[in-house]
């Protein structure tokens, strides 16, 4: 069987019961390329030494979810509340662990738009990411918006298309800015292949899960175990250019066969072989 062309990635929200320590031990030892590292499992006393079994362990840093990633408010990480203090510790987080993954990309996100305002929101994250960019390119790394599914509009997002992650990305004009695919997001949107490919090397994450209608905002799927059409858009992310890691990032949490619950080793065997088979179209 044709395996998966792209290095395969694991997003540290797939193994939310495992410490940072276990992460990366453990990827390493299941075979896993790549890690999309989450600011949360940090510990802020220790961030050189866990940095450093990063380094050690042979993987790539794919992406960094930052503690703090949306501009204006988000159900899941609510504070601070102000939006000034939001750029303000996104800033802090880019300065802190940008120099320990050297060529990765920073994941943001619009934030829930006040009082419904989405042209408020979409116009102040224009000119909050030209603000960083520059800060990011000296830093030696890059930036990713990222449209999420319309289940979280108005908690998490304001946009919820690859379009409109696009004109905002083309608004903010620099080179270190870039798209986030997360196919659970933006599968149900009209003609989502032919949006994907016009992206181009505008996409600079990926993230791959699988879908079910949720019990709860964190209910998602191994790779091949849902609806998602993952062998299309594979290929049209392949046909678009893009050849960085192929990141899982599954959520599991108030739901009544959580994967948390599983063993999480197997969940990691199960997505590897569930990307492979969607990729040669057999699953």
């Amino acid at each position: 069987m044709t395996k998966l062309p792209f290095p395969f990635g694991m997003n540290e929200f797939t193994t939310q019961p495992w410490s940072f320590e276990e992460d990366v031990a453990r990827y390493r030892d299941l075979g896993v390329d790549a890690i999309e590292i989450c600011e949360a499992k940090l510990d802020p006393a220790r961030i050189e030494e866990q940095m450093c079994l990063v380094r050690e362990s042979g993987l790539s840093v794919s992406a960094v979810q930052p503690l703090v990633r949306t501009f204006f408010g988000s159900a899941m990480v609510p504070e601070p509340e102000a939006t000034e203090a939001r750029v303000k510790r996104l800033t802090q987080s880019l300065k802190t662990l940008a120099p320990h993954v050297p060529g990765s990309v920073f994941v943001t996100n619009t934030g829930a738009p006040p009082k419904g305002n989405m042209r408020r929101t979409m116009d102040e994250t224009v000119r909050y990411l030209k603000e960083l960019c520059p800060l990011a390119e000296d830093l030696g790394v890059s930036l990713s918006l990222e449209p999420l599914n319309p289940t979280s509009v108005n908690t998490e997002s304001a946009i919820w298309t690859i379009e409109q992650a696009m004109d905002i990305i083309e608004d903010v004009g620099h080179p270190a800015m870039g798209l986030c695919l997360d196919y659970w997001n933006i599968w149900q949107q009209k003609d989502v292949c032919a949006a994907i490919r016009a992206a181009g090397s505008k996409i600079n994450v990926l993230q791959v899960s699988d879908w079910r209608t949720p019990y709860s905002a964190a209910d998602r799927l191994i790779p091949g175990d849902g609806c998602i059409p993952l062998h299309e858009m594979l290929h049209a992310t392949w046909d678009a250019g893009f050849r960085g890691a192929c990141t899982v990032e599954i959520f599991s949490s108030d739901v009544p066969d959580s994967l948390y619950d599983r063993d999480l080793s197997d969940v990691i065997r199960f997505c590897r072989e569930g990307l492979d088979q969607a990729w040669t179209g057999e699953a």
